[in-house]
This record gives structure tokens, C-alpha cells and sequence, in this order.
């Protein structure tokens, strides 16, 4: 209704096009099984008018592993040539140390207890440890790895995270324009921001925890009275 189009799922009008099932969808016998409540959202594939993929998009507390996820994580531990990381989730996360750009045996990436990994969920599911990598298809770091140590780490809901990684976002827009910093988004709720100063980067964190709760309107009013001052 959102979108002005009424989405037909039933058995005598099969897609065209591959169609993916995301998170809070399930195929089944009898067709897809809805796993939990929320808003069902479709993204095309390739510009194309069918097909595509389909999830539900819904508050849930506890973030669950998917494949292909951008994630924050915080390393835990070392066991051998795999580090742990903390994601968020029911487990920890493995990570190689040879899923790094440019990382080789002996060229080893300098990563300690307690660094934040930006990285990409390569194996995600209910019967296997969730892996991460650092590096996309072409072996391209393309932004991930090791977060720097200045900074401010918290965490949001997973609803919030959705609408700040959304296409030309107005939230993302708008703080832009009252100061430069930089701005790093995880699936998993956790949010990292470095500002100028540790005063700027505090003022943003509290509009971006509390943007939530603000409409658009009360939000433009926030941002004008702190350009002002």
C-alpha cells in the first residue's frame, strides 16, 4: 500500500525472474512462509520489473547473522590464524587473518583484542559458525578492515540502522551539513562516528540516537538551532 502496488503471491502465477527469499521469509510446500511480523519490502533485480528479492523488515532486539551483511565487530580473541569477533549475535564471528587486502603469511594484518572490524559476512546460517571477510570479489578492501582507535562506537536499533543505510537518506544529509566527520554503519546496530572534536562528535551521536523517536520536522529544527550556535 506504501508503494501504490499490491504484490499477488499464489500458485498459478509463477515469477519471472529469481526470486530471493530474505530474512522473515521461508519456502515451503505449500509456497513462502512468513517467520515473523513487519513490513514486506522487495528491492528489483538489475532494474528489472520482476523478480528480485523480498524480506520482511521488522523490530527485532537481537540481530541475526545474514550473508552479505556489512557488520561492526570487536575482537574478542585470537585462536590460531582466526580471530573471534563479537557481532552482536547469538555466537561470535571468525574471521582470517588472510580475509585482509594484501594480507599474505607473512605479511600478517595487525589486528588486537578489543579492534573494531568493519567486514562482510561470508557463511551466514543456523548450522555453521558465521564467517567474515575484510575484502569484496575482487580481493578489494572497498572500505572494510580495521576501524581506527579514535572515535565513538554505540548502539541503535536495527530499524534505525535500515533508515539510515537507505538511499539518499535525509538524516545523513542533513548532519552533513552541520559537520564534517565520518560515519561508519553496521547491520548489527552499531553505529561508529569521529567528528572533529570529541564535542562534535557527542552532539551527533545524541541526534542520531534520538532521530528515532523525532520527525522530520522536530529533527530540521534540532539541526537549525545548533548551526545557529
Amino acid at each position: 500500500d506504501e508503494d501504490g502496488e499490491r504484490l499477488r503471491l499464489c500458485a498459478g502465477v509463477a515469477p519471472r525472474g529469481r526470486l530471493l527469499c530474505g530474512p522473515g521469509l521461508q519456502r515451503c510446500a505449500a509456497g513462502l512462509l512468513v517467520t515473523k511480523c513487519g513490513l514486506l519490502r522487495h528491492r528489483q533485480a538489475g532494474g528489472s520489473a520482476s523478480g528480485g528479492a523480498y524480506w520482511v523488515d521488522s523490530q527485532q532486539k537481537r540481530y541475526v547473522p545474514v550473508k552479505g551483511d556489512h557488520v561492526i565487530g570487536i575482537v574478542t580473541a585470537k585462536a590460531g590464524d582466526v580471530f573471534k569477533l563479537d557481532v552482536g549475535g547469538s555466537e561470535q564471528a571468525a574471521l582470517s587473518y588472510l580475509a585482509f587486502e594484501g594480507a599474505t603469511k607473512r605479511n600478517r594484518p595487525n589486528v588486537q583484542v578489543g579492534d573494531l572490524i568493519y567486514g562482510q559476512f561470508l557463511v551466514a546460517n543456523k548450522d555453521m559458525e558465521p564467517e567474515m571477510v575484510c575484502i569484496d570479489s575482487s580481493g578489494r578492501s572497498s572500505g572494510m578492515g580495521i576501524i581506527g582507535q579514535d572515535g565513538f562506537l554505540f548502539k541503535v536499533s536495527l530499524g534505525l540502522i535500515r533508515k539510515l543505510l537507505a538511499p539518499k537518506c535525509e538524516i545523513i544529509q542533513e548532519l552533513s551539513q552541520l559537520y564534517p566527520f565520518e560515519l561508519v554503519l553496521g547491520m548489527n546496530g552499531r553505529i561508529w562516528v569521529k567528528a572533529k572534536t570529541v564535542q562534535q562528535t557527542l552532539i551527533i551521536v545524541n541526534i542520531l540516537e534520538a532521530c528515532e523517536y523525532m520527525t522530520a520536522e522536530q529533527r530540521k529544527q534540532a539541526l537549525a538551532k545548533l548551526s545557529k550556535n
